[in-house]
């Protein structure tokens, strides 16, 4: 169990909206024993093994023992009760990504197996009806010579000849297969002797398809001219459309791909609310009871689930983001706690940077000259790169030895480094000071940052271990199977 946890994993899940009522005990009070209670409310034995084990397995790095568990445990418990105090369970943006996750693992279970067979008949029977009152299908093969409208006179000409030398050798006995191997312009059927896959009407050129479908099995058209040239099409086969069983899983396939089960979830959910005379809300509410009161695991995930978000949108607010956001407590932070802060070797503060013209390396240290370093990149675009006319690229920061080539030739005197050149900047220099240990936090911001949230985290905890009441069975606790 992770104190924090990703926003990004949280979505990618989602979540789903059903009232704690739901979450149904696994098990009897005499098999599954209350291992705590946190704010009175009850921990039972499977629920903190299920939590234990699943982030403590064999992949996991730093496995911690039971007992180094039960204080994260209950941490997790203490900030999900505090969220649910401040009402972010009752949030519409919390229970929409609730509900999204009963999508994920409710709605599956709505159909069965026989309900999507019955949509692959369906949609079979409706794309077997079209295709073969529009004529079937048909397999061509044909022989192409290029000419495209484009081609000049004499350029079709010389297609027209040559196609109807073909077509003469054709009708004198030549074999239609060979001479499209090595005749034929149409690189992907000329491999296959001419051969073109099955075609329903609408999937070739107008000229084509009229001729085509107008043919007999085994007959041989006169050339056909298209916008692609002329064409020589022999009819090998023609069939209404395949039986059932020979597309049933391409069908099944389209079924997944296309997000079609949920077309039929939906189907099943509205008729079932009117033979109950209930609503799908209600249906799905009723469904996930039966789901979570016979799947342990299922009801777990479910309130994990339930609980991450509100953990993630709590601890945002009191700890990650407060302290983010809050440059004052940053900088008294830092203040006080600046002998925390040293580097090993000196760092150079300020800017690398390429210029259009020469003249500009100086007008760009005269530009900055006196501003507060915060207000270098706003200032440096607003002079130099606006109106969409670049005339500098500037990276600031905070280097160290290996960050910048320019700073490691220039400042760091390390002559063997390979600066490149920018072609249409070509002038670059660096401005800015060497620091043998960090003057602001925004030098370090970010382990100051995290510093921060650290004492923010502790904070809160001791804060919520003074509210809320929390006793552990330690009897019980002894008997937790960490497997």
């Amino acid at each position: 169990m992770t104190c924090k946890i990703e926003r990004k994993w949280m979505k990618v899940i989602g979540l789903f909206i059903i009232l704690f009522s739901l979450f149904i005990s696994p098990a009897g009070a005499q098999s599954d024993p209350v291992i705590m209670t946190v704010n009175g409310q009850p921990v039972t034995r499977s629920e903190f093994e299920y939590s234990y084990n699943k982030n403590n397995n064999e992949g996991v790095v730093d496995k911690k023992s039971v007992e180094e568990y039960v204080d994260l445990f209950i941490n997790y418990k203490l900030k999900v009760q505090a969220a649910v105090d401040a009402g972010m369970d009752t949030l519409s943006s919390f229970k929409k990504e609730f509900a999204g996750y009963r999508d994920q693992q409710i709605r599956p279970a709505m159909i069965n197996d026989d309900d999507v067979e019955r949509e692959a008949r369906n949609i079979y029977e409706e794309t077997r009806h079209r295709i073969d009152s529009l004529g079937g299908l048909i397999k061509p093969a044909h022989i192409l010579i290029t000419a495209r409208k484009t081609a000049s006179e004499a350029e079709q000409e010389q297609a027209k000849v040559r196609i109807d030398s073909i077509y003469n050798a054709l009708t004198a006995g030549a074999d239609f297969t060979q001479l499209a191997k090595t005749l034929s312009q149409d690189p992907g059927s000329a491999r296959e002797g001419g051969e073109l896959p099955w075609c329903q009407k609408g999937q070739l050129v107008k000229e084509f398809e009229d001729a085509a479908f107008a043919m007999k099995v085994g007959e041989l058209s006169k050339p056909v001219q298209t916008a692609f040239g002329w064409h020589i099409i022999k009819m090998i086969d023609k069939q209404n459309f395949f039986p059932y069983d020979s597309v049933r899983t391409d069908i099944r396939r389209f079924i997944d791909s296309r997000g079609i089960r949920n077309k039929i979830i939906d189907e099943k959910l509205q008729k079932l609310a009117a033979e109950q005379n209930s609503t799908p809300e209600a249906i799905l509410a009723e469904k996930t009871r039966e789901m979570t009161a016979a799947d342990p695991e299922l009801n777990y995930l479910i309130r994990e689930y339930h609980d991450g978000l509100l953990l993630y949108e709590i601890s945002n607010q009191t700890v990650w983001e407060k302290a983010s956001k809050d440059e004052g407590a940053l900088a008294l932070y830092f203040k006080k706690h600046k002998k925390n802060y040293k580097w090993e070797q000196p760092r150079f503060k300020g800017m690398s940077y390429n210029t259009k013209e020469e003249a500009d390396l100086k007008n760009v240290q005269k530009t900055v000259k006196g501003v507060d370093y915060k207000k270098w990149g706003e200032v440096l675009r607003t002079t130099f790169n606006n109106d969409s006319t670049l005339r500098i690229r500037v990276k600031l920061g905070v280097f160290k030895e290996g960050d910048d080539a320019l700073v490691d030739s220039l400042i760091y005197k390390k002559h063997d480094v390979k600066v490149k050149t920018l072609k249409e900047f070509p002038y670059s220099t660096v401005y800015g000071k060497l620091l043998k240990a960090p003057q602001d936090y925004t030098d370090v911001r970010t382990l100051v940052v995290a510093d921060y949230q650290e004492q923010l985290e502790k904070q809160w905890i001791a804060d919520l271990r003074k509210r809320y009441k929390v006793e552990v069975n330690r009897e019980v606790l002894s008997t937790v199977n960490n497997h």
